[in-house]
């Protein structure tokens, strides 16, 4: 049976019993708690949590979970996948213990012509928690497992929580065996490899308190409705439907390997001195491509820290793995192809979106094979450094360095040394791997929000959204429902106090969608007046106002007025709708793939990013100008409507990559064909009012990721201004025509540098001059001439090793060494170069350089017959050339 297969049985399942079919939530969710959604549970917290309340009483989805902790043990053993999908059914408050494990149970044995799995119910094995009699009563009387199949488990196997204060129970796991083969007899308690867990039913009865670990926390009590939570492993079920012996060999997996066979010319499983590490590196192709497919489909783009640093390490490890195996050729393109085949299926929207994916895993290979020649050269180094200094062990520090700033994992750095008869210390780079974990675990720490800081909304919640009245009117009537200060509802605020307002309804904007939220006014008619200076939303339905209490007191019930400022919400229409204008004269001057990554836009300001390989070219950057400038000119009609997403998408809407919207969605018409986009801010009435806009430049914020940042309206025009009053003092102070600024202004540089260079010829004449003088100075010390001398200030090292290096070639076949030293900025720049016949006495510039350094301050190196240093120690001269002529003495 397919994966596909098996998704839809265990939907229509469900919905069959009454369940509500929920899509599976994006990977990313708005929660500090989680990098990636890792569990099919996590959209549902809030309801389990009491934050909000459920849609359905039954609910069931198939959730798209990432878990990423340990990356570098994937592909070692055939148990571990960083991505993987979790069927679940849930219940708040309906059905419990009976239901759940009925519902499971026909699932996983009804005949398939029935919709069932068609699984040998034999084969199945349950497990309760310890003194769960509950369910051992179900399992043995009502579905009929034998006692002798029915294995009693502790806390840490059996009970369940969420790891904070809050909903926990017991739950009940069914295991499926997989025969003698694969280990011994006797159930989960004896062999998990054998005996496989494919669904854990979560019985929610009660409430915990905080803890230390997983299994060591109070019970406090039972909860008022307990509530169902189940997971079942969608590739572990496929991995015995289909009768293979892994999840990399089943249909969604082994596709990716059998394309990774062809690129590399092996072959997976083939045994030999080096087969597993070559399954493993299969495995990690196979692993990686799919969960970097999905993170890519959520919109997560590489980068150096977050989310998009896994999904950089995910991609950069299938690169390494191929060439590991062999492939000398890009093979991303082909690996994503292949994930983007067998899991459009499933999920649709990647076939919307599969011309973005491919691009944005292709530019991170490309950039990766550039960083793998770049870290090769600097592992090369090191362990040349590593054998000169007689050491057959590269520091941790060195492997940490590969690591952190060159992507390298380590075990390609393992790799590369034992290839070169070196090995690394291991335990170095582990401890440095463990204080980088500290400090991002820390880091984390600080950032993250304890669920009690929703609880206090919990009420407002429960009541509903706010009603945004904002698109229509400026000025709304409104009930304060509620007060909030700090952690706790309060019923009254007074002045001088800053609070947080909960109205019924409102028309100032909470910040959303890359717009600012609107400042204003909240008052009552006997006289009071909050300053409103942000507006923020909970769980993205309640809109919590942020203000300060000017005048008089606010209590619950009150009827107020709240105003938007005009000024403020006129500045931010046009910054977001002048954000829809450079957006759509992108796509008209780089094609349909340069889709909008994120935006910011405020009042006259707006910046916005989208996806492209490389950056605009002047004349591009200016057609963009252009169009959208003429699109304002225009005036183009903004109309705005609600509809179908399904609708929206069939007329053409834009929808921002990665974004999750609901059934109905709300539609932004520019000019027609224009600009359509999917967006919930508000805007200008007509394209004119935007005013006009001014490009101020473009940058790169990440691998494939272009920003452009403009100004709109008033503040374009006065940026304007300041650029013409800036070319008018130019013109004056050239004393040409603004018009003639840019070539006259061209050959004052090309005069500018041309002093320079004849500067630097008299300055270089000058010194090779004065460093000529310095041979009437030398010395003999035994039989070597020694020309010592501190230069004129200054110089550079590349003064000196020149000036050292014509000297050098003056003393001929003589026994020689020259050392020349300067002053340059507070810096001592230092150059020792030493004849032919110097250097077979024995004599080396390197040598000399690394005895001078350390008097200077500084250090340096180079080769036997020429090295250069510099140091920041001036008072260490005379004895640095002291040294010079001690070090030539000892040699005779």
């Amino acid at each position: 049976m397919q994966t596909h297969e098996i998704r839809k049985r265990f939907l229509d399942h469900f919905v069959a019993a009454g369940h509500t079919e929920i899509p599976s939530a994006s990977l990313i969710l708005d929660d500090p708690n989680l990098l990636f959604v890792n569990a099919g549970m996590v959209p549902f917290k809030p309801y389990f949590l009491g934050e909000q309340t459920p849609p359905s009483p039954r609910a069931t989805s198939i959730q798209k979970c990432v878990r990423t902790l340990d990356i570098e043990e994937v592909g070692i053993t055939t148990r571990h996948n960083t991505f993987f999908q979790m069927a679940g059914n849930f219940s708040f408050g309906d059905y419990f213990k009976r239901e759940a494990i009925a519902f499971a149970w026909s699932l996983l044995t009804n005949p398939v012509a029935d919709g069932g799995f068609g699984i040998d119910p034999t084969r199945l094995w349950p497990t309760v928690y310890l003194d769960d009699d509950e369910a051992e009563t179900i399992w043995r009387e009502e579905i009929g497992v034998p006692a002798e199949r029915i294995q009693r488990r502790g806390m840490a196997d059996n009970y369940w929580s969420m790891g904070v204060p809050g909903p926990c129970g017991p739950c009940s796991e069914i295991f499926y065996d997989r025969g003698p083969a694969y280990g011994v007899e006797g159930g989960p308690e004896a062999d998990e490899d054998r005996y496989i867990e494919i669904w854990n039913l979560v019985f929610m009865q009660n409430e915990r308190g905080e803890g230390t670990t997983k299994d060591d926390y109070p019970i406090l009590g039972p909860l008022p409705r307990p509530n169902i939570d189940t997971g079942m492993g969608v590739e572990r079920v496929a991995t015995i439907l289909q009768g293979v012996d892994n999840v990399y060999e089943t249909d969604l997996l082994k596709p990716v390997i059998d394309v990774a066979e062809r690129l590399s010319g092996r072959t997976y499983g083939a045994g030999g001195t080096d087969g597993h590490a070559a399954d493993v590196r299969f495995r990690v192709i196979a692993d990686h491509a799919r969960t970097a497919v999905m993170l890519l489909s959520d919109g997560v783009r590489p980068a150096n820290d977050g989310r998009g640093y896994v999904l950089r390490r995910l991609l950069r490890r299938i690169v390494r793995s191929a060439r590991l195996l062999g492939a000398d050729q890009p093979t991303m393109g082909d690996f994503v192809d292949t994930v983007l085949t067998t899991m459009t299926p499933s999920y649709p929207v990647l076939a919307e979106k599969a011309s973005e994916i491919r691009a944005a895993a292709v530019a991170e290979e490309q950039t990766f094979l550039g960083t793998l020649a770049a870290g090769s050269r600097l592992f090369d180094d090191k362990a040349t450094a590593t054998r000169e200094a007689g050491r057959t062990v590269i520091a941790g520090a060195d492997a940490f360095t590969l690591h952190d700033t060159f992507g390298f994992p380590i075990d390609l750095t393992l790799e590369m040394a034992a290839e070169a008869g070196l090995s690394v210390d291991e335990q170095g780079f582990a401890d440095l791997m463990a204080e980088q974990r500290r400090r991002a675990k820390a880091d984390a720490q600080e950032k993250k929000e304890g669920h009690g800081d929703l609880s206090v909304y919990r009420e407002f919640l429960d009541r509903g959204p706010t009603e945004f009245t904002g698109f229509d009117e400026l000025v709304s009537d409104a009930t304060v429902l509620g007060l909030v200060a700090g952690t706790a509802t309060v019923p009254v605020a007074t002045a001088g106090t800053t609070v947080h307002i909960i109205l019924d309804r409102t028309p100032l904007y909470a910040e959303s969608g890359g717009q600012t939220a609107d400042i204003g006014t909240i008052s009552t008619s006997a006289g009071a007046r909050a300053r409103v200076t942000d507006v923020q939303k909970v769980a993205k339905s309640v809109y919590r106002h942020a203000a300060t209490v000017e005048a008089g007191e606010f209590a619950v019930g009150d009827v107020v007025l709240a105003s938007v400022d005009p000024n403020h919400r006129r500045g931010a229409t046009q910054g977001h709708s002048g954000t829809h204008l450079v957006g759509a004269a992108l796509r008209q001057v780089l094609g349909s793939g340069a889709t909008q990554a994120g935006s910011l836009n405020r009042p006259g300001y707006l910046r916005f990013d989208f996806r492209s390989t490389g950056p605009l070219t002047e004349s591009q950057r200016a057609e963009v100008e252009d169009i959208a400038n003429a699109a304002v000119e225009s005036d183009h009609e903004v109309h705005t409507f609600e509809t179908g997403l399904d609708e929206a998408k069939a007329m053409g809407a834009m929808a921002l990559f990665g974004e999750n919207y609901g059934d109905r969605v709300r539609v932004v018409e520019i000019g027609g064909p224009f600009s359509m986009e999917l967006c919930g801010g508000t805007h200008v009435g007509s394209s004119a009012q935007v005013g006009p806009v001014t490009l101020l430049g473009e940058s790169s914020v990440a691998s494939g990721v272009r920003r452009v940042e403009a100004y709109v309206g008033l503040d374009s025009y006065r940026h304007l201004a300041r650029e013409r009053a800036l070319l008018a003092a130019v013109s004056t102070t050239l004393k040409v025509p603004g018009e003639d600024v840019p070539d006259r202004v061209a050959t004052l540089v090309e005069r500018l540098r041309d002093a320079e260079k004849s500067l630097e010829k008299l300055k270089a004449e000058a010194s090779r001059a004065s460093a000529s003088s310095v041979l009437d100075d030398a010395v003999r010390v035994g039989d070597t001439l020694v020309v010592v001398a501190r230069l004129a200030d200054g110089l550079t090292g590349g003064d000196l090793r020149s000036l050292a290096t014509d000297l050098r070639g003056k003393l001929g076949g003589e026994r020689g060494v020259v050392a020349l030293l300067s002053v340059t900025d507070g810096k001592v720049p230092f150059a020792v170069a030493v004849t032919g016949a110097a250097r077979d006495a024995g004599l080396s510039a390197g040598s000399i350089v690394s005895d001078i350094a350390p008097l200077l301050g500084g250090r340096g190196g180079g080769k036997p017959d020429l090295a250069q240093g510099s140091g920041s120690d001036a008072s260490g001269i005379d004895a640095a050339l002291q040294r010079v002529r001690e070090t030539v003495g000892a040699q005779g």
